[in-house]
């Protein structure tokens, strides 16, 4: 499809999906990087505690409070 069919296309809002190719598709906002953070024993053991009761892991908790909280200092 030429560019030009395909960004009439898509002003039109009709479907472009089949034009795409997506087999190599990445969403860079979500790649992960890997950081180290130190946190007191304390909070660790707070952490911990969190995420059992809601059964998840430690990691998880650390990144839904930090969106939540990074959500919330955006709007």
């Amino acid at each position: 499809m030429k560019a030009k069919h395909f960004d009439k296309t898509f002003d039109s809002g009709e479907s472009i999906i089949d034009a795409l190719d997506l087999s190599k598709a990445k969403r860079t906002s979500l790649e992960s990087k890997r950081v180290n953070v130190d946190f007191p024993e304390w909070m660790v053991h707070s952490l911990d505690k969190e995420a059992k009761r809601i059964g998840v892991s430690r990691q998880s908790v650390i990144k839904m409070w930090l969106a939540e909280r990074l959500e919330k200092a955006g709007s």
